[in-house]
């Protein structure tokens, strides 16, 4: 359960980083747009100092005095200064640059940490000043301070978005797990759990809506159980009353043929006691919530069965595979042992002449239960079908296989209530292969050991 909400909120921070990260790029355009290049903005800033010497101390100097003070700056001044043709110059920056030198102004070139600027527009300075370009490089100019600068801005600001919509989903997706665990634990069987979400909670619709739909499926299923179980107990009076006359009738009858035909009715009495006997079992199990729980050797369990199983025909062989050492499974020895006799009949209807009960231990430590045999099989088409009440293969709907189809839906309700896991696949000998999974208690490493019964 944990796992889907922390899917969904990782699904949900994907979208939110996302889109700070889009706002982020989308600001910094817009600022540059109309405010100007916050980068190009911090190398000015970067390259004040030498702008300053320029323009107050170099430019301060008399027209004829011009160049010396240039000379004395360029012998104390890590920076480079170097005067350049105009042409040499426009012919270094980008097109949208060249109207900015041409008016005087300064041009930085923050890639290759310098700038430009003209010498003067008339030609004061010295013969021919007015074609030269003054060029400073080896500015001190750090390009990764300035992305730091404006990554740090933006950190900032993605934080202060996030801090509000962390406070919220936390919140949120608090609700959201525990809606989940009501779920799970209604489809577990836990049919009177509900939603107890606040009415402020923003998920509250949802919740109710939850509520409501759980309130009408608890009271439908407990409504057929009912039915069911009320049903059953009411038919056996008139079975009674029936089976108690036509015992009268052919006790007075000494009608060869009329005698054949009670007994036939006898028959069909005590098929109808017997479907009102398994609704009544599978009344019983619907009903079971908290089962009594107990440990087990899978051994005994196994044993116990064979112990309660009908005479099977003599043309049938059931193999036993059984560990050597103790396996225990937790569960309802009565409800589990009704399970696996459900299999074996099942087996003993179909089987041709072997049948194989096995136990074993899977790598995951799992307890592993298998009936399989060798009859006609179960097509992979009908696999699905089986465990539903009254199902029942074409193969099947003769008496002399009988069954109503309510063997196997006890069998995958037993198995539910104990949260285990039922499979129906091909058996290596030719017919069905029934498999039990369920969660032992305490497992240990298993030998299989084969007898014959």
């Amino acid at each position: 359960m944990g796992a889907i909400v922390n899917r969904l909120f990782r699904r949900f921070l994907a979208p939110v980083f996302l889109s700070i990260a889009l706002a982020t790029v989308l600001v910094y355009i817009v600022i540059a747009w109309i405010f100007g290049d916050p980068l190009q903005q911090n190398a000015v800033r970067q390259a004040a100092p030498q702008i300053f010497l320029l323009e107050h101390y170099i430019d301060k100097a008399p027209n004829d005095e011009w160049l010396q003070r240039l000379n004395k700056v360029r012998e104390v001044s890590q920076v480079k200064f170097d005067l350049i043709p105009l042409n040499q110059a426009l012919s270094q920056l980008s097109a949208a640059q060249h109207q900015t030198l041409i008016s005087g102004a300064i041009v930085i070139d923050f890639s290759h940490k310098s700038f430009y600027r003209r010498v003067d527009l008339g030609g004061n300075r010295y013969v021919g000043s007015d074609e030269d370009v003054l060029l400073a490089q080896n500015l001190p100019m750090d390009y990764w301070l300035n992305v730091q600068m404006e990554l740090v801005r933006y950190v900032i600001v993605a934080l202060v978005l996030l801090i509000p919509i962390a406070f919220w989903s936390r919140a949120h997706w608090r609700e959201v797990e525990a809606l989940a665990k009501v779920t799970h634990a209604f489809g577990a069987g836990q049919l009177s759990v509900r939603a107890t979400t606040s009415s402020k909670a923003s998920i509250y619709p949802l919740a109710q809506q939850i509520n409501d739909m759980a309130e009408r499926i608890e009271h439908l299923l407990e409504a057929q159980k009912n039915l069911m179980h009320a049903v059953s107990h009411e038919l056996r009076t008139p079975i009674a009353r029936l089976e108690f006359g036509l015992e009268i009738m052919y006790d007075g009858m000494q009608d060869a043929p009329t005698r054949g035909r009670i007994d036939a009715m006898r028959g069909d009495l005590s098929e109808l006691n017997s479907l009102v006997s398994e609704l009544l079992e599978l009344a019983k199990v619907d009903q079971s919530e908290a089962l009594p729980m107990t440990l087990m050797l899978a051994t005994d369990l196994i044993h116990n069965c064979l112990e309660h199983l009908p005479p099977r025909p003599a043309h049938l062989q059931l193999k036993l595979e059984l560990p050597d050492e103790a396996l225990q499974i937790e569960g309802d020895s009565r409800l589990l042992t009704r399970a696996i006799v459900n299999l074996l009949k099942n087996a003993f209807k179909y089987a041709e002449s072997t049948i194989i009960l096995r136990c074993a231990k899977s790598d995951r430590g799992q307890c592993i239960l298998v009936v399989e045999d060798d009859g006609p099989g179960i097509p992979e088409s009908e696999r699905s079908k089986i465990f539903e009440a009254f199902y029942r293969l074409d193969r099947s709907r003769d008496r002399s296989t009988g069954g109503f189809g309510l063997g196997l839906s006890i069998v995958r309700q037993i198995v539910q209530l104990h949260r285990a896991q039922i499979r129906v696949s091909a058996s290596n000998l030719g017919g069905a292969q029934f498999e039990l999974t369920f969660h032992p208690a305490r497992a240990s490493v298993l030998a299989p050991m084969e007898k014959l019964v």
